[in-house]
């Protein structure tokens, strides 16, 4: 056989196994670039899927309220809840979410406002409208907070001015100093699902307005004791709180904003053990205490161990999460009673679910991180960082919501009449009410 041949041969072999080689990386490149995309999208179902949840916990506030306060004043929650949601999702997508996210300082964000950027220095792989859509609803859960503690005798024209700035301002600050590369996450605090970040912000506000408001008319009597002004509907509260219950399964787990991270299974299990634990061991208490399983201080004592494990969800682990949470369910009911003997009337215990509870999870974090927890060999380092960012946000929110109510009560009126409070805020500020058939209206002629 000649040498021509031979090349000729060998040419082709070098040729077909060239191509081979072609095909099949071109074959692997389709199959990496698939399964990349695939993970895109788990992802950003997930994000929809855990932002859809959240959302419905608005309901679940919602209802906890309502129920917890008196029948002549439910409409009135209903609408403040709405408006938290409707009016802080469009400021939020002005100004909110670019405060809270765009490129800036360490103090505020100022890039992206109306959405018009492509936010790269959050490094997401999932569309920005996916994590701004579960923002917007995390942002919204802050403003509602503070309706159950200014229930019953606040102006619905004042409260509408204090959600907007909140969600617009005063939750998106702290967000950018947590979540959104600001001064407190370079100190490396932990607050993974928004313990403080959300709730404590939320808590705290609550509190200035329920200083500034003053307490509803007969809560206190000239000794200093407290009446009881029970909720009309015991059955509606519940049902919130197994609604805010089911949808922390989007709150804590979907803060991973990945289908695709399979810790979202054990921050599954560390949010329901904690609120588990809250619930069993406010029930305790409260039976120690009162000769009686009190109901609503079980329901806030689920809702407090959801907001202490909201921190730490992510870092600590089960059993952690049941101390964690039965700790919660403790300190809300001596938080309760703490701000009634202060005659902070607060009716459904947000200050103390929220704020109180949410300054605790934060706290507990610096204890219980299996990386970094004084109590597994990390240091006081993480507990003092921990520390800085509670008392830091309790100042900035606390400060600026008695700032702000402030201001709206000089120049809206933050507090209704004694005469629109005695008849109810759902005839006196909407014409309305909520039970028409068990209700006799008093109407004057004007």
């Amino acid at each position: 056989m000649s040498s021509r041949v031979m090349s000729s041969k060998a040419l082709k072999v070098i040729l077909t196994t060239f191509m081979l080689v072609i095909l099949f990386s071109g074959m692997v490149f389709a199959q990496e670039d698939q399964a990349a995309a695939n993970a895109i999208a788990i992802d950003t179902m997930w994000t929809l899927i855990a932002a859809f949840l959240v959302f419905f916990m608005q309901a679940g506030f919602a209802m906890v309220e309502a129920g917890f306060t008196r029948a002549k004043n439910a409409g009135n929650i209903i609408m403040k809840n709405m408006m938290d949601f409707a009016s802080g999702s469009l400021v939020f997508w002005a100004v909110g979410f670019a405060f809270m996210f765009g490129a800036g300082n360490g103090f505020i964000g100022s890039t992206g406002y109306f959405l018009q950027d492509t936010f790269a220095n959050l490094g997401l792989d999932i569309p920005i409208a996916a994590f701004f859509i579960f923002q917007t609803v995390f942002a919204a859960t802050a403003a509602t907070i503070v309706s159950g503690a200014m229930a019953e005798r606040t102006n619905f024209s004042g409260y509408l001015a204090y959600s907007v700035v909140i969600t617009a301002f005063i939750y998106p600050v702290v967000g950018h100093w947590i979540w959104g590369g600001g001064w407190l996450a370079g100190m490396g605090i932990v607050d993974f699902a928004g313990s403080t970040v959300v709730h404590s912000v939320g808590g705290w506000a609550a509190l200035a307005g329920a200083i500034v408001l003053g307490p509803r008319i007969g809560k206190y009597n000239e000794d200093g004791s407290a009446n009881a002004l029970p909720g009309h509907n015991l059955l509606m509260a519940a049902l919130g709180v197994f609604i805010l219950w089911f949808g922390w399964f989007g709150f804590n787990p979907g803060s991973t904003v990945a289908g695709t991270d399979l810790s979202i299974a054990p921050i599954a299990v560390t949010t329901n053990l904690a609120a588990a634990a809250g619930a069993v061991m406010a029930m305790i208490v409260s039976w120690i205490k009162y000769g009686k399983a009190d109901v609503s201080m079980t329901l806030n004592g689920a809702l407090a161990g959801l907001v202490g494990i909201t921190a730490g969800t992510a870092a600590v682990g089960n059993l952690s999460a049941v101390i964690i949470g039965g700790i919660a369910g403790i300190i809300v009911i001596y938080s309760v009673e703490f701000f009634d003997k202060l005659q902070i009337d607060d009716p459904v215990g947000a200050v103390s679910v929220h704020g109180v509870c949410g300054a605790f999870g934060t706290i507990a974090v610096g204890f219980f991180a299996t990386e970094g927890g004084l109590l597994f060999g990390g240091g006081v380092s993480l507990l003092i960082t921990q520390i800085i960012g509670v008392v830091a946000v309790f100042f900035w929110a606390f400060g600026l919501g008695y700032i702000l109510f402030k201001a709206i009560d000089a120049v809206i009126g933050l507090r209704v009449s004694r005469e629109d409070e005695i008849e109810g805020l759902d005839y006196s500020e909407h014409g309305t009410d909520s039970y028409p058939d068990f209700m006799v209206n008093i109407k004057t002629d004007k």
